[in-house]
């Protein structure tokens, strides 16, 4: 298991990555591989795979590691930056090696296919290629009403009136630019809002974001981790921060949100 970015290496006969996928999982067990086999199938571009659980006993740990044994692009990786996703992402960010990072869920939920698309936007220029539930062509298949209602009214609101430039800010499911990433740090420290956190500073940098459509499906096994009212202030502090005026690096990386 990796537990330290620096001391991760590709292998000398593996083709190098244009993609680090990163997907944070927690006691996923054996359903992991079915997610990591449709990532195979369906992503044509060189990547490497980062599994990040927070605990060597997590259950995801032990597939995690038979699947290497398999396919050495899959990394088991042993998150050390605190537990919770925004904490598994935010290490995974680190020890990624390509210059493409696409945050992917162990659920299933996300269409592992639009990945090589996504990576083509940003390889084109744009810093976060958002996959969007909400434009035209995009669809959300069961998961819970509320949740669905208010990410659906985040989403259009900043497209229409903070102009972040995706329909569909809240989704995780997103490739980022990995030196943007590094150039503004994350703050999120809990949940999933981070993918609203780095959509709010693109923004605020007036750095250019892109969407394609995509067909999200709520997970078949298991339970989802996801807290609604816990991690609801969380998301909003990163909704109004994205309508405000234009930032330096240097000053999102050091935002105080109390005077936001």
């Amino acid at each position: 298991m990796t537990s330290d970015p620096a001391a991760i290496s590709t292998p000398a006969d593996a083709e190098e990555p244009r993609v680090s996928i990163i997907v944070p999982a927690y006691n996923e067990g054996e359903g992991i591989e079915r997610v990591v086999q449709r990532i195979a199938r369906a992503v044509s571009v060189p990547f490497e795979l980062l599994i990040v659980f927070d605990t060597p006993d997590d259950t995801t740990a032990p597939v995690a590691q038979r699947l290497q044994a398999a396919d050495p692009r899959v990394r088991p990786t042993l998150n050390t930056h605190g537990r919770g996703p925004a904490n598994a992402i935010r290490f995974g960010f680190d020890a990624a090696t390509a210059p493409v990072v696409v945050v992917t869920m162990a659920d299933g939920s996300d269409d592992p296919s639009q990945i090589g698309a996504l990576v083509d936007l940003v390889e084109r220029g744009v810093v976060v290629a958002a996959a969007s539930r909400y434009m035209p062509g995009g669809q959300q298949v069961g998961g819970p009403l509320l949740k669905g209602l208010l990410s659906r009214l985040a989403g259009r609101s900043l497209h229409l009136i903070a102009r972040v430039g995706t329909r569909d800010a809240t989704n995780s499911f997103k490739a980022y630019s990995t030196d943007f990433v590094r150039r503004v740090s994350v703050d999120s420290r809990h949940g999933f809002e981070l993918g609203l956190e780095l959509t709010a500073k693109a923004r605020r940098l007036r750095l250019p974001v892109a969407e394609i459509p995509t067909i999200w499906l709520d997970r078949e096994l298991g339970t989802s981790n996801f807290q609604l009212y816990r991690w609801l202030p969380r998301y909003l502090r990163w909704y109004f921060y994205a309508f405000g005026s234009r930032l330096t690096d240097e000053e999102t990386r050091s935002a105080d949100l109390s005077r936001e």
